[in-house]
């Protein structure tokens, strides 16, 4: 086999990269960080035609100027990397605004192999795309795929390695920017052709990074103060961009575009409305999009609930059985009374206590991957943007926020999309406030006690908390330490798609195998430290109430007092609970025997024995509503506090968000506990 070829999926974000990264992978690929940024990498290996290629999916973006961290990532990759070649995935049904992308790739001196995609959307839309003459107008491979139904893909890897190969000649056409620019780029390539540094870099490129006063092409020549005097002289013309030379090379390569795409491509003459069209003028209509939304996000709940308890119930028996089998079995081989307690009430009872919610989480990713596939999601973002600016924010914050509803550290990770630092910070201190899949045990097992037939609509009530905390707190910051003008929102809708069962099922599995895995490394690892300060006290084994862990629970237990559930079981698995969410129930199944009760109650078709255990530490639907309200919104997990300190660089804004966000739960715990009991709830 040859030497190995490693191949860029460059493209727009919704173009189909990552499809076509997954159409060609399979599950043969790693996910990690890039180095230094904790943006996400992911890299394949597979064959074609007995080459081995190496396939690493860049981050999705519009451009290669650097003004987010994916645009300097892309960049930084194809420069410095020097991968053989770049495929470069163009949404067909979009083209002119794609091809955008594709002449800064090409710029950059790297070979590029066009992928035509989404020829089947373009093709319904009544497009006709001669991809031979586009081929010869831009001097590159172009190749019509439909990355879904992996269409095209063979002759695709074909073109990419026959240039790697040498099999084709690879000869770019270059955008003609107009005499003045073209003579100030000669001048600009004469001025930094002998800099010691730029052997790896496309002379043209470079210079014309330098008209544009890149800084990070100005910062590795070291000519930054040098060029932003020599840079300022007029362009004959331009006036109208006022020397913004960024700006004229811009409106250049959209004209260059133009002219090509008229000779290629043919639209139909009147205005048609596609599918999508019709279905956005009722999804985003500005009356009809927020309770649509509200509607859809109560059927989510009301399928999680609904489906899923079944299947709960089943696992609830098993682990009960599994418990009740094991210590029997265990005491008959003469196992020593703690090491039984340990393995049956510690280990089986703490992660059986998480495992048994599995089902609802599954099922919760299933409806959000579907409306996520359908691109719906992004809809929710747009019609968002109106009430977001009211708030100081744009539409495009509430995407991070919107990945809050799966976990919180992605979601904090993904306010690097935003070019405005004081959004960004703003947007990571409420982010937590959106309910991650972690609290949705809290929730399943809460309400499923006290609220028995009516699951959906709690759940549901405490997910719109979120969402109203989250925007009440991100208004009072924008009028106060974060002043300031929203950034403009602008975000390309993606066509309505009918969701695959391949890429939900490989969406749901990604997802459920990292709440198994957590169940098997934090919440294993966490069951026997709680089984252990429950067990133990300074004078060694003891009986709960004396234990470290009840000490530690009656010191703080009196701060919940006032929330409605002040004993020092509910204080210490709250605690517990900033390991991992899933740990407060984990706490719970150990500290109240819930593992052993569980099975009973699913053996027997009720769950008065969930009932009896929490109500005879005090707790009633009201306090038990509180106790929700409280875990929604209280301080995060470590591994989100972690995250927000990488993402800040600030121990201050760390620890000013794991106090604020304690304050914030408390208080409205607080008032919900004391004005339901007021009027008498």
């Amino acid at each position: 086999m040859s030497k190995s070829i490693t191949i860029a999926l460059a493209g727009n974000p919704n173009s189909g990269k990552t499809t076509l990264f997954n159409a060609l992978t399979g599950a043969k690929h790693s996910v990690g960080n890039w180095p230094g940024v904790t943006v996400e990498k992911k890299e394949g290996k597979f064959i074609h035609n007995s080459n081995e290629i190496i396939a690493v999916d860049l981050p999705g973006t519009y451009s290669l100027s650097p003004y987010s961290l994916e645009e300097m990532i892309a960049r930084n990759y194809i420069v410095n990397e020097s991968p053989e070649v770049v495929i470069n995935i163009v949404d067909a049904s979009n083209i002119e605004r794609n091809l955008y992308l594709s002449m800064q790739l090409i710029e950059l001196g790297k070979p590029v192999v066009i992928a035509l995609n989404m020829m089947d959307i373009a093709e319904r839309r009544g497009h006709k795309i001669d991809h031979n003459k586009l081929s010869q107008a831009l001097g590159v491979p172009v190749v019509p795929i439909v990355a879904t139904q992996k269409k095209g893909l063979k002759e695709l890897l074909d073109a990419a390695v026959d240039i790697v190969r040498g099999k084709i000649k690879y000869n770019p056409n270059r955008v003609d920017y107009g005499k003045e620019i073209e003579d100030k780029i000669q001048k600009t390539k004469a001025m930094i052709k002998d800099k010691s540094n730029i052997a790896k870099y496309d002379l043209r490129w470079l210079a014309i990074k330098v008209i544009e006063e890149d800084e990070a092409v100005l910062d590795l020549l070291n000519m930054k103060d040098k060029f932003s005097a020599e840079n300022e002289v007029a362009v004959t013309n331009e006036d109208a961009f006022e020397n913004d030379f960024e700006a004229i090379i811009a409106d250049r390569r959209y004209s260059y575009i133009t002219s090509i795409l008229s000779k290629v491509v043919k639209k139909p003459d009147s205005k048609v409305l596609t599918t999508s069209d019709k279905i956005d003028r009722v999804i985003t209509n500005r009356w009809l999009g927020l309770p649509i939304f509200a509607a859809l996000m109560y059927l989510v709940f009301w399928f999680t609930f609904n489906i899923g308890n079944i299947f709960l119930d089943m696992i609830d028996g098993w682990f009960g059985a599994l418990g009740e089998s094991a210590g029997t079995a265990l005491e008959g081989i003469g196992v020593a009374g703690w090491l039984n307690s340990l393995i049956v009430d510690g280990i089986i009872g703490g992660v059986g206590g998480v495992l048994v919610f599995l089902p609802n989480i599954v099922f919760l990713f299933i409806a959000m991957s579907l409306l996520e596939d359908s691109g719906y999601m992004a809809r929710v973002a747009f019609i968002m943007d109106r009430a977001m600016r009211k708030i100081g924010l744009s539409g495009k914050a509430f995407i991070p926020m919107l990945m809050g509803f799966g976990c919180t550290v992605p979601a904090i990770m993904g306010t690097r999309t935003l070019e405005d630092e004081k959004d960004r910070l703003a947007t990571m201190l409420v982010a937590p406030f959106m309910s991650c899949g972690a609290r949705l045990p809290i929730y399943v097992l809460f309400a499923g006690v006290f609220f028995p037939g009516k699951e959906g609509i709690v759940v549901w009530s405490l997910y719109i908390i979120g969402i109203i905390v989250a925007v009440i707190a991100a208004l009072i910051f924008k009028k106060t330490i974060f002043k300031g003008e929203a950034t403009p929102f602008v975000m390309e809708l993606p066509p309505y798609r009918i969701p695959t069962l391949k890429v939900t099922g490989s969406l749901v599995w990604e997802k459920a195998k990292g709440y198994l895995l957590r169940a098997g490394t934090i919440i294993f690892a966490a069951s026997i430290v709680i089984w252990f300060i429950l067990n133990f006290n300074f004078s060694g084994m003891s009986e709960m109430p004396d234990s470290i862990g009840a000490g530690l629970g009656k010191v703080i237990s009196p701060i919940f007092k006032p929330l409605g559930f002040g004993s020092w079981e509910a204080a210490l698995s709250l605690i517990t609970g900033l390991l991992a969410k899933e740990v407060v129930v984990s706490s719970m199944a150990v500290i109240y025997g819930l593992g052993e009760a569980a099975s009973e109650a699913a053996m027997e078709g009720d769950v008065t024995g969930f009932v009896e255990a929490l109500n005879a530490v005090g707790f009633t639907s009201l306090s038990a509503y509180a106790f929700m309200v409280f875990s929604l919104l209280y301080t995060p997990c470590i591994a989100v506090i972690g995250t927000f300190k990488k993402e800040s660089n600030s121990w201050k804004w760390t620890g000013f968000s794991v106090a604020y966000q304690f304050v914030v739960a408390w208080v409205i715990s607080m008032l919900v506990f004391q004005v339901g009991t007021l009027i008498g709830f």
